[in-house]
């Protein structure tokens, strides 16, 4: 390597002792500094976007004052997770060098996502991390949920397409279920705050046997209001069980590790929050078969006793015995039968009247009465607006008697007069008023033209 150390040397005609050729100076500079600056974080916007055949992918990193050129090699390209475009915001780790053929300073990145979504990644972990050292996800604290729930609140957007699939599944599954909405946003500022206070009404209403917090899937910038640290205590705080069914299967948020249970989706959530109406009526008829055939058994072994003890009555022969035992049996027999049929007729009524109950808690006895009761509200409100409405127009009457009685016309009509002067001013004095003027008279039927005369 020639590098020349004196700038003297030369002068005077004589070449200099040591000189640099332009690929020494880019491989002296390009040592300089990746030795200064081996891996940066780089933030700033795409432009110049290119993927050319080779598999390469080229762009220019700028900021609002500067922009520098930068390369990522194959196959790195191919392992990234979104498509780079110009105008994204993205956050690279580079390495900084120059491009000898060129001499141009450049980034040689190593990995590029886009901005924001790693700084949220890291502030999940380091927040999953922090509450877990502190006990929150414990399993030990988590609580079972009630096998049969009589009122659920769902804590979601009352618009969203999650609130709709809970709903269905619940209606479908379990259709006695008493089920309110807990409408809140559940994206943006505003999410978690209001997340928060509905948390602490379900909880002071001592309405819910189980709570659902729950939303659609999304981006993890979508799903933040979940991976709120406020969020998370609340849910902890909560003596209501909580589930949390956040996002997709493979969607995982703080609200997840806290709560008592996390579904992987909505409809999942709903699926385990009730049981199935279908499969617990064949349970019901598993176990009246298995009631039945039981009784049975026991018959059959009480009749095969009563023959073994008659066998042995018959071999001893003592004929009056035998006819009070006979008859003894015969009753025995009886109420043995008697009883299988009064056990099965009230399994048969217990049956039924689950089943009443079943039909009593359908969804259409419950609009009936509710649409009696919107009639009955609706009534009241007619009679509530004609009652206000006749006491507005008897208040209107007596001010408008009352604006009467006070009325310059009211005062007219007794015989007074208002005397105007020829700018239409109202005279309120005789002083300064001199002969000839000329005046006009209101009175109560008209007016009346006036000029003052001598005195």
């Amino acid at each position: 390597m020639h590098v020349l150390n004196d700038p003297s040397d030369g002068a005077g005609g004589q070449p200099p002792r040591h000189i640099l050729t332009p690929s020494t100076l880019n491989r002296l500079v390009r040592g300089l500094l990746e030795d200064a600056l081996p891996l940066v974080w780089i933030e700033g916007e795409l432009s110049n976007v290119a993927r050319p055949a080779s598999g390469h992918l080229y762009f220019t990193l700028k900021d609002s004052a500067a922009q520098v050129r930068c390369a990522m090699f194959k196959p790195k390209p191919q392992w990234l997770r979104f498509k780079p475009a110009d105008g994204m915001h993205v956050l690279i780790r580079a390495r900084v060098g120059l491009y000898e053929p060129r001499g141009e300073f450049q980034l040689v990145a190593e990995h590029m996502e886009p901005a924001g979504e790693g700084a949220l990644q890291r502030e999940f972990e380091r927040l999953k991390a922090q509450l877990d050292a502190e006990g929150l996800f414990a399993a030990e604290r988590k609580r079972a949920l009630p096998r049969f729930a009589q009122r659920i609140g769902v804590i979601t957007s009352a618009t969203g397409a999650a609130i709709r699939d809970v709903l269905s599944v619940l209606a479908r599954r379990w259709p006695m279920v008493e089920v309110d909405v807990l409408p809140v946003p559940v994206q943006g500022r505003e999410a978690p705050p209001a997340i928060v206070s509905m948390l602490r009404k379900a909880a002071l209403s001592q309405r819910y046997d189980v709570l659902l917090l729950t939303r659609g899937g999304g981006s993890l910038e979508d799903l933040w209001a979940f991976n709120d640290e406020q969020v998370a205590r609340a849910i902890h705080a909560c003596p209501v069980p909580v589930v949390s069914a956040v996002g997709h299967e493979i969607d995982f948020s703080i609200a997840d590790f806290v709560a008592d249970l996390r579904a992987p989706t909505p409809s999942a959530a709903a699926e385990l929050l009730v049981p199935d109406t279908l499969a617990l009526r064949r349970h019901l008829d598993q176990l009246q078969r298995r009631l039945v055939a039981l009784q049975e058994r026991r018959l059959q072994a009480h009749i095969q006793r009563i023959d073994h003890l008659l066998a042995r009555l018959q071999s001893q022969r003592p004929q009056a015995r035998l006819a009070r035992d006979r008859e003894r049996l015969k009753q025995l027999h009886r109420h043995l039968l008697g009883a299988r049929v009064s056990q099965s007729t009230q399994a048969k009524l217990r049956l039924e009247r689950v089943h009443a109950r079943l039909l009593a808690q359908h969804p259409r006895q419950r609009l009936v009465l509710w649409r009696q009761q919107l009639d009955q509200y609706v009534a009241q409100l007619h009679r509530t607006m004609e009652h206000k409405l006749e006491r507005d127009r008897l208040m209107l009457q007596q001010s408008a008697r009352a604006l009467h009685a006070v009325s310059p016309l009211a005062t007219l009509e007794r015989g007074y007069a208002i005397l105007f002067d020829a700018q239409g001013k109202v005279l309120r004095s005789a002083q300064h008023v001199a002969a000839g003027t000329s005046l006009r008279a209101r009175l109560a039927d008209g007016e009346l033209p006036l000029q003052v005369g001598e005195d």
